[in-house]
């Protein structure tokens, strides 16, 4: 039987990406193999519940949205993630997938928009990067790179540079919650011209840092 260990299903507004505002239902599965140092969803890293996927479908579907966001924790720690991801397409759904970048991502459905996270030095998990995974994108698919001060978005241009990332996909560039100043991060960006799209985290400015928002 497939299953997947879950931390929780909820409904909300997406705040970020590009579906950001739009109502979203989220599934967060259970454990991750990197701990950065500005993690806000820690709580999953252990715990949970076991959730058969012919469950998870039926809770996606109570709240009738077309949105669906795959999160952690790291969601491609459980290999039934897969076919999770899967079903959920088949199912009809615009699914995206929240990725930290250390783990393979060539598997996962083509459909899925993939987010994949790449570690600033920031994290202290920077090393962990799988950067064979570029090679995987798609134009739909989006990386993030969460800055925590200069030196991480120094590092963060340089990437840009090295990889030739803004022809791989969109680029977004987050300030790190209540570590980064928003309008230095814009600012710099704006002063450097970066082909990068600056996000902030919606559901925290309306909700504050709260589980299952």
């Amino acid at each position: 039987m497939n299953r997947l260990r879950i931390t929780e299903i909820f409904h909300s507004l997406q705040g970020e990406t590009k579906t950001v505002g739009l109502p979203t239902v989220f599934v967060r599965l259970t454990g991750c193999p990197l701990r950065c140092g500005y993690c806000d969803t820690a709580y999953a890293f252990h715990g949970g519940q076991w959730h058969t996927l012919d469950n998870i479908m039926d809770e996606v579907k109570q709240y009738q949205a077309q949105y669906v966001t795959v999160t952690g924790g790291e969601p491609l720690a459980q290999p039934d993630c897969l076919l999770l991801l899967k079903r959920l397409c088949d199912a009809g759904y615009y699914v995206s997938l929240e990725t930290g970048g250390a783990l393979d991502i060539s598997q996962v459905d083509t459909r899925v928009m993939r987010v994949l996270d790449l570690k600033t030095p920031g994290s202290g998990e920077s090393s962990k990067n799988l950067l064979s995974n570029l090679e995987h994108l798609l134009p739909h698919d989006q990386i993030k790179f969460v800055i925590c001060d200069r030196a991480d978005y120094d590092w963060a241009k340089q990437m840009l540079v090295e990889h030739q990332l803004s022809s791989r996909c969109e680029i977004l560039f987050s300030p790190s919650w209540q570590e980064m100043p928003a309008g230095d991060l814009a600012d710099w960006i704006l002063m450097d011209q970066l082909k990068v799209r600056m996000q902030v985290q919606l559901h925290k400015y309306l909700w504050g840092d709260v589980r299952g928002r």
